[in-house]
């Protein structure tokens, strides 16, 4: 390829938050969610657009506009399959729209129109799964549970909590389809500070995310087709920190996975962020609101301030249970020396650190370049670690 074209990892030369954002759009391509061909249009209009505040939103909410009307048609006309491939789309596409809106009434709308489409989509597609509520202090976290198709005895069962930029139905789709077909069900649970639970509850995130993970397990367990001495527990990106410090506290859990470890000092990380963003907000893979937004903290610098109770530093070696970290040699987010950082400092007897190099491809942030290796991964590693089938 020409010097200064841009590449299938890098869409846009020179701005790391929109490639980025593209690239994990991209990333949902092998599960149906999106279109490439679709997403290549966007982004050619996109191009000369970079300098425009509200482009981003404006292109990819009009592709998803023009999906979720298709999709209607097709319902009224009665083809509920060919409905539901246009909702799933259309609602990823909002999803990235909602990306970079800043919070407020508008970012929202895009919100509730992204995983009203999302799960229009995916329970038109996937009747395996159902849309379920995990109480929580008082409240309850949405959830979407993948069974698997035909299985008659309890059988094992993943709990996948999301990153800071994805969702539920996203995680249900990378994960819980390979997990479904090797006889494992899947909780996709949107916890604290993340999904809908952010964007429709004003669920903030929390430092001692034990609470969540105990939410979610005693809600699992108690599901007649879950063997609850099989329930393991993965968190995706800032995930990595959540699960971590979930089996650290939450002693059921059989096993974790760190699929992207979260960096060692949280604090720096955020204020990484907060100095990227003030030099050129390009460079950051997050804008300067959405770690606050997340967070429930005023601005970057109250951001930092908070970010200082999410350590997992004196927490790691209390795990005891079988651990998987997952980390891409290439990872522009967290430095792989977090990821070893948490593999050394974990207490387990049995644990693992898997790093994908460039030269075997999903060597990116959480293998967004190439998600199903490391789904692939994780799923061997568990049939020998945790499940046993």
């Amino acid at each position: 390829m020409a010097a200064g074209l841009p590449t299938w990892i890098d869409h846009f030369p020179g701005n790391f938050m929109w490639s980025n954002a593209t690239l994990v759009t991209k990333g949902m391509a092998p599960y149906g969610a999106v279109a490439l061909g679709e997403i290549d249009k966007v982004c050619e209009r996109l191009r000369g657009r970079q300098h425009e505040p509200h482009a981003w939103w404006e292109e990819w909410g009009a592709l998803g506009e023009r999906l979720e009307k298709a999709a209607d048609a097709a319902e009224t006309r009665g083809s509920l399959a060919s409905a539901g491939n246009l909702f799933l789309r259309a609602g990823m596409y909002y999803f990235t729209a909602e990306r970079f809106i800043v919070p407020g009434a508008k970012k929202r709308e895009m919100g509730r129109k992204a995983i009203e489409c999302q799960t229009k989509g995916i329970l038109r597609r996937y009747p395996n799964v159902e849309r379920v509520e995990v109480p929580y202090e008082g409240k309850a976290l949405p959830a979407l549970f993948m069974k698997v198709p035909g299985v008659t005895v309890r059988a094992p069962a993943m709990v996948a909590f999301d990153g800071l930029d994805n969702c539920k139905e996203m995680s249900v789709l990378f994960n819980g389809l390979e997990f479904a077909a090797r006889g494992w069900h899947t909780l996709a649970i949107d916890g604290p500070g993340q999904g809908e639970s952010l964007r429709l509850r004003d669920i903030k995130t929390r430092h001692d995310y034990e609470a969540a993970g105990t939410a979610a397990y005693e809600w699992i367990a108690a599901r007649a087709e879950v063997d609850p001495k099989r329930v393991a527990v993965m968190g995706y990106s800032f995930g990595g920190y959540y699960a971590p410090r979930i089996v650290a506290f939450e002693k059921r859990y059989c096993a974790c996975v760190a699929f992207g470890a979260m960096h060692w000092s949280m604090e720096a990380w955020v204020d990484g962020i907060r100095r990227a963003v003030r030099a050129d907000a390009k460079t950051s893979a997050q804008s300067h609101f959405q770690v606050p937004w997340a967070f429930g903290a005023r601005d970057l610098d109250a951001a930092v301030e908070m970010a200082k109770r999410f350590n997992l530093a004196g927490v790691a070696g209390r795990i005891e249970c079988p651990l998987l970290v997952v980390h891409g040699e290439n990872d522009r987010i967290v430095p792989l020396d977090s990821a070893k950082k948490l593999y050394e400092a974990a207490g387990s007897k049995r644990k693992h650190l898997k790093v994908f190099t460039a030269a075997e491809g999903a060597a990116e942030h959480c293998q967004v370049d190439n998600r199903q290796l490391g789904v692939d991964y994780i799923a061997d590693w568990l049939r020998e670690n945790a499940f046993g089938t």
